[in-house]
């Protein structure tokens, strides 16, 4: 059976990508109680990683499309910690999103836009979250974005 997020993610005509195996020393994510801490997924699709400067070669497009691809792999190790029941999130409660961008570049919320805009389409109002966006003068591999995810669980 199919369940309401999955039927959501249908509709949106959205396909998760497979849950990104962690690339050091840690796990993708863990559960404490009710509550699903997933790692920090870095910005990559089918191509391979999405990298880059926001501010020196992509703009705040780019790096808004680059925040989509990171919750798209958010929301597909969120399906993997619950047993592939995407309807036992209650609420995306907090995301830390990372840019890499140049000094001057001051649109890190608009960049993790990208992110936020996905989870509310998908999700609903239990979407909307507390959020951080911050710059980074690199991340790993190269990428754009590199985004961390707390949810709540049914």
């Amino acid at each position: 059976m199919t369940g309401t997020i999955d039927a959501r993610l249908a509709e949106l005509k959205i396909e998760l990508p497979d849950a990104p195996m962690p690339a050091a020393n840690y796990v993708p994510y863990v559960i404490s109680g009710s509550m699903l801490y997933v790692s920090g997924q870095i910005s990559q699709n089918a191509a391979g990683l999405i990298t880059g400067k926001v501010g020196a070669g992509l703009d705040t497009a780019a790096g808004a499309a680059a925040a989509r691809q990171c919750a798209l792999s958010l929301i597909a190790q969120a399906k993997a910690a619950c047993g592939g029941d995407l309807d036992r999130i209650a609420r995306v409660v907090k995301l830390v999103g990372f840019v890499n961008s140049t000094p001057e570049f001051i649109d890190q919320p608009q960049v993790i836009n990208g992110a936020s805009d996905l989870f509310v389409e998908v999700f609903g109002d239990a979407g909307r979250h507390a959020r951080s966006a911050v710059s980074a003068g690199s991340l790993p591999r190269g990428v754009a974005v590199e985004i961390e995810a707390i949810f709540e669980l049914r």
